[in-house]
């Protein structure tokens, strides 16, 4: 008997208009971003959003809200967060838990910030984690010596795409490989 293969979750991470003011192919990214939640609803899979709030980003304001193009669905679970890591000081675990995922499917902003964090702090909690290498962004940081912005995710798309630990597997794919 071979073993079923593990559940998916579709992580939306902090798609808000002050995650992505300045960032790099937001139309495309978000086009990308709304497919595969086509997808993941049409096949039962689980979408999952995330939303952060600091000083910069108040509950409520305009930079706080989920772009236009993506919409949580009703029932679907929006993890509020603090910290750049999903995981930090939220019920992601238990909501992931409850859902009987083991694998999440990663999308988002900030590529080199909240998404960076989250596919580590999942894949450190022992989830399987896909990072999409066609639905995350980042914004122009190269006044702060940072490279493009293209240029960083290519970065982490590299730095996920040789990623491994016992038991779990890091994998990058693209927006259109995933079917749901």
């Amino acid at each position: 008997m071979t073993a079923a293969p593990p559940k998916s979750a579709l992580m939306v991470v902090d798609m808000q208009g002050g995650a992505l003011d300045g960032a790099w192919d937001v139309p495309g990214v978000v086009g990308r971003i709304a497919g595969m939640v086509d997808r993941a609803r049409t096949h039962n899979v689980p979408v999952v959003w995330v939303r952060h709030s600091s000083s910069q980003m108040p509950i409520d304001s305009a930079d706080w809200q989920i772009v236009p193009g993506l919409t949580p669905a009703s029932g679907e679970h929006i993890i509020e967060k603090r910290y750049s890591d999903s995981f930090d000081d939220t019920n992601l675990g238990q909501v992931l838990s409850d859902l009987g995922v083991s694998k999440l499917v990663v999308t988002g902003a900030q590529s080199d910030a909240c998404v960076l964090s989250t596919i580590f702090g999942g894949f450190a909690r022992g989830y399987n984690v896909e990072l999409v290498a066609d639905g995350h962004t980042t914004s122009d940081k190269s006044a702060y010596g940072a490279p493009p912005p293209d240029q960083v995710i290519e970065f982490i798309n590299n730095v996920w795409r040789y990623r491994s630990a016992p038991d779990r597997k890091a994998t990058v794919i693209t927006a259109d490989a995933f079917t749901g």
